[in-house]
């Protein structure tokens, strides 16, 4: 339970920080809003609950002791002579059990462990459900981006045409250059309708997880420009044990665990007592009788289940090796390119944005004068924007190596710069 707060709380804190708007309007949506309806309404979710009420049934039936049987006979009936008719008859009315020993607490031990494996199942599919509605949330924020880069790419492409078409009209620039510049607009409007398509798409994935077919909102709020910066990666190896799908494991072992010590337990039949009264109708006389069934065992008649428990004990604890290897791997991979996410998005901020920048103006001033050619006018464009691109998706891969870390550990490891 303590590591899906620590992850749900994570999520929520690192994409809070990230919202432009404090506020979201009423065709906008924030992330704290999607993962709350996730958890609340995802139909995965809903359903596994299901699971969850057929174990306490499980539970309930484990914890039943069997019942005792009534027995009833007639001996020395419908003979020849002293039996002959019912005047010779003995009847015998019993109550017969079975003594199960520690037999029931067993089956009730291993059905409750079952309820807590499927309790860590339960947290693992919030935590994944969560992650998945973070994954596509950035997705539909980083189209929302590009979106407004292509917006950036027009707005340049049309100061372009109304530039040259000045200069054609003057004579001082050829028509080919005004024909360049006008398909160079076309086909940038023809991008920014293909990313309007996409987001669509992602919208409709979003609302998808809490069970909704059309969308209630148009819009995602958050800045992906605001960048995460992590701990460590050493300190995040201390905080791998609280990664929920090692969890399981060690509820899962607790799980094989019960199994032997049923299985064990069934190794040997049941005693079986019976005890009532008997009545002699030629004498009228009754009498008490007992009885005792004792199965004559040969050796352990539950030895294959047994060692089949045992096997899963041991195979449990090879997994959760090779999971904590594997989990470890990709904690490594993750935070390595995080750090790289976040390199390239703070040179090309600092360093070649701004440069590109003051070249463009330069390049602009210049063909204006006549001095440069649309060609180098349109190289820069195409660098800047290019430029701009590439920061942004250094920042949404950045985002999303944070999701995963944060999935990974099940806590908290991200921030966001004091200085941003």
């Amino acid at each position: 339970m303590q590591f899906r707060k620590n992850f749900l709380a994570g999520v929520l804190y690192t994409w809070l920080v990230l919202a432009s708007g404090l506020a979201a309007g009423a065709d906008s949506i924030t992330l704290e809003q999607a993962i709350a309806n996730t958890l609340t309404r995802n139909s995965d979710l809903q359903a596994f609950g299901y699971e969850m009420r057929v174990q306490d049934s499980v539970i309930l039936q484990a914890g039943l002791s069997p019942k005792p049987e009534l027995n009833i006979s007639v001996e020395d009936v419908l003979g020849t002579g002293a039996a002959q008719g019912l005047s010779g008859a003995q009847t015998t009315v019993s109550i017969s059990w079975v003594r199960e020993g520690q037999l029931r607490q067993r089956r009730i031990d291993a059905a409750r462990t079952g309820s807590l494996v499927l309790a860590i199942d339960a947290e693992v599919m919030r935590l994944d459900a969560a992650a998945q509605t973070a994954r596509y949330y950035t997705q539909a924020l980083a189209h929302q981006a590009r979106l407004q880069l292509t917006s950036q790419a027009i707005a340049l492409a049309e100061e372009s045409v109304a530039t040259i078409s000045q200069r054609v009209s003057a004579a001082t620039a050829p028509r080919s250059d005004l024909a360049r510049a006008r398909a160079g607009l076309a086909m940038r409007k023809l991008a920014h309708e293909d990313l309007s398509h996409e987001l669509i798409g992602f919208y409709h994935r979003i609302a998808a997880q809490w069970a909704e077919l059309q969308p209630s909102f148009s819009r995602v709020e958050g800045d992906l420009m605001q960048l995460p910066v992590v701990e460590s990666f050493s300190t995040l190896q201390t905080r791998i044990g609280q990664n929920p799908d090692l969890a399981r494991f060690l509820s899962e072992q607790r799980l094989y665990e019960s199994s032997l010590l049923l299985e064990q337990a069934q190794r040997n039949s049941l005693w079986r007592f019976n005890a009532g009264v008997r009545r002699i109708e030629s004498s009228s006389d009754m009498g008490f009788v007992a009885g005792l069934t004792i199965p004559l065992n040969r050796g352990n008649l539950n030895q294959g289940r047994i060692e089949e428990a045992r096997v899963r004990l041991e195979q449990s604890s090879a997994q959760q090796e090779a999971t904590r290897i594997r989990v470890m791997t990709s904690l490594f991979l993750f935070h390595q390119e995080l750090e790289h996410s976040l390199h390239i998005a703070g040179l090309l901020r600092n360093d070649v944005i701004p440069e590109y920048q003051l070249a463009l103006q330069e390049v602009q001033r210049a063909y204006e004068l006549g001095s440069a050619s649309y060609t180098e006018w349109l190289q820069v464009q195409d660098d800047l924007l290019a430029a701009q691109q590439q920061l942004l998706e250094a920042s949404v891969l950045a985002h999303q190596n944070m999701i995963e870390i944060e999935r990974l550990t099940g806590v908290r490891v991200a921030q966001v710069s004091p200085a941003q």
